[in-house]
C-alpha cells in the first residue's frame, strides 16, 4: 500500500459514494487506475464494504450506551461474542484490556429497552455489566 493508496482510502472513508471519476480526479490518476487499486484493496481486505451511515437517533433509537462486560465463568469467555452478535440493539463489541473482558455499544429506543437488552444479555452468556449512558456523542471518524 502507497501514498495513493491511501488517498483513495482516506477519500472513501469521507464519501462511501465517491464516483471512480471523482477518486481519479483527485488522485491524479486514470480511471482504469484507480478502479484497478480498489479492486485489489478490496480485495485484500483493506476495504471490507460499503454502507450508508445512518443517525441512529433520528432512526428512533435515542438511548446509547457502553456497556462493559466481565464474564463470570473465563472458561467461557472466548464464546461471549458469538453468543451476543446477533442480539438487536448490540452495536459492536470490543475485546479490552483491563478488568472487563469486552465493551459493548449499543442503542436502543428507550431506558425500558436498555434494561430490556441488559436482562437478555445475562440470560444468554453469564456476565456481569457495568453500563455507562452516552449523553452527547461530539464526533465520529
Amino acid at each position: 500500500m502507497d501514498a495513493v493508496d491511501g488517498k483513495i482510502l482516506d477519500l472513501l472513508e469521507a464519501d462511501g459514494r465517491a464516483t471512480l471519476s471523482e477518486l481519479a480526479a483527485a488522485t491524479g490518476l486514470s480511471v482504469s487506475a484507480v478502479q484497478s487499486r480498489v479492486q485489489k484493496l478490496e480485495k485484500r481486505g483493506v476495504i471490507g464494504g460499503y454502507k450508508a451511515v445512518v443517525d441512529p437517533e433520528k432512526r428512533g433509537l435515542e438511548i446509547g450506551a457502553f456497556v462493559a462486560v466481565t464474564p463470570l465463568d473465563y472458561a467461557q469467555e472466548a464464546l461471549i461474542p458469538e453468543k451476543l452478535k446477533d442480539i438487536d440493539g448490540i452495536v459492536s463489541c470490543d475485546s479490552i484490556a483491563g478488568a472487563p473482558s469486552f465493551m459493548l455499544t449499543v442503542r436502543v429506543a428507550s431506558p425500558g429497552k436498555l434494561e430490556e437488552l441488559l436482562n437478555l444479555i445475562h440470560r444468554t452468556v453469564p456476565v456481569s455489566t457495568e453500563t455507562t449512558m452516552i449523553l452527547k456523542r461530539y464526533f465520529s471518524k
